[in-house]
């Protein structure tokens, strides 16, 4: 598995299964600190390049995906050993995960830097090598639009402990200009009631007709494009996926 994972996210390629014997030596290999069998998600230089600036989000102190404010903390892909740094634990504080095997978690990896749609960024306490929050930016690639494409915010989830250190803003606008500099022309998300002034506050607007289905438009030439031919149209459908 550790051979096909290393091959490039966009190849078409069969993910394979690997037996439990092959469990244990993936957990020598992928457990503890970051090792060179540890693959990314995702190419990380593309966080290193985010324009906070563009986000209408008001960070006091000022931090970034760069700059996250503490020194132990970092914002980074999802990587293939962060089974055993309490990924699917702190998604369990958001919603019901299930017993994943570590098979499990490294073929659903696979196929998710296979497919090149799937960016599941991460926060980490480094001092723990611990995996404190999460997001997930999922593409969906259409033929509306001109064949545009469409991000989805998921599963965003931050440690209770971390309060105040305004990490749940951090990673939302972190994938959230992710998807701008994806070519996205909007994301959405679905939020509870109660969640709704945190969104409009990062520029996040309710969509009409469905209460709780937020979107954030971006400015550029795709968005541009579908604007205009656009114009005077019914409101695009976003039922909830």
């Amino acid at each position: 598995l550790l051979q096909e994972l290393r091959k490039p996210p966009t190849s078409a390629r069969r993910v394979v299964s690997i037996s439990s014997e092959r469990d244990n030596v993936l957990r020598r290999k992928m457990g503890g600190p970051v090792s060179e069998e540890e693959l990314s998600l995702y190419d990380p230089a593309m966080l290193l390049s985010l324009d906070f600036f563009r986000s209408p989000a008001n960070f006091s102190p000022r931090i970034s995906a760069a700059v996250p404010g503490e020194s132990w903390l970092k914002v980074r892909p999802l990587q293939s050993g962060d089974f055993h740094r309490g990924f699917l634990q702190i998604l369990s504080q958001l919603t019901k995960v299930g017993d994943v095997s570590l098979t499990q978690f490294l073929n659903r990896f696979a196929q998710m830097r296979a497919s090149g749609d799937y960016y599941v960024t991460v926060i980490v306490d480094t001092r723990y090598d611990k995996i404190i929050g999460s997001a997930t930016l999922v593409l969906e690639r259409k033929f509306i639009h001109g064949c545009a494409t469409r991000g989805r915010l998921e599963d965003v989830v931050v440690d209770d402990t971390y309060r105040g250190k305004q990490l749940g803003k951090l990673i939302v606008v972190t994938v959230s200009l992710l998807a701008e500099q994806l070519g996205c022309y909007k994301m959405s998300l679905d939020c509870k009631d109660k969640l709704i002034p945190f969104y409009k506050s990062i520029g996040y607007t309710l969509e009409p007709g469905n209460a709780n289905t937020m979107n954030i438009r971006y400015e550029g030439p795709t968005a541009r494009s579908i604007d205009r031919n656009t114009a005077g149209s019914k409101p695009e459908n976003t039922e909830p996926s």
